[in-house]
């Protein structure tokens, strides 16, 4: 969840006392990102990537992804880059992970891992047995 969304006084009082606190990401916006972790996709191969890796659990439309591309640009999650190769269309816009997109990527990965061992702990979740 993220705290700056639902109280500006607690988002001021995080930032000011803790700034290095990292923000979480909604879940549209952690796919997105694990979308162009594999490099540069145009908005639709976005969708795709999604829809397929989540078995159609997840699915953006045109409108909720353009919408948080425009907020991942704003905050240097993302860049928009050139169109490359024999297969881009020039007509498409190609986005591409930031440094920062990484890093915030990673953050939530761990939170999310940190929620998954906390649920696996209450026998929320069954526990994994690794194989040797």
């Amino acid at each position: 969840m993220d705290l700056c969304g639902r109280s500006t006084v607690i988002c001021y009082t995080i930032m000011r006392y803790m700034p290095n606190t990292p923000r979480s990401v909604s879940h549209q916006v952690f796919e997105i990102l694990l979308s162009l972790a594999d490099g540069p996709r145009h908005g639709y191969a976005i969708i795709l990537d999604i829809q397929e890796r989540t078995r159609g659990e997840t699915r953006l439309t045109a409108s909720t992804l353009y919408a948080a591309l425009k907020r991942l640009l704003e905050t240097g999650l993302v860049t928009e880059v050139a169109a490359g190769g024999e297969t881009s269309d020039p007509r498409r816009r190609y986005y591409k992970i930031t440094a920062a997109g990484v890093a915030a990527g990673r953050a939530e990965a761990a939170r999310l891992d940190a929620l998954t061992r906390a649920a696996r702990a209450k026998r929320w979740l069954p526990v994994r047995r690794v194989e040797s």
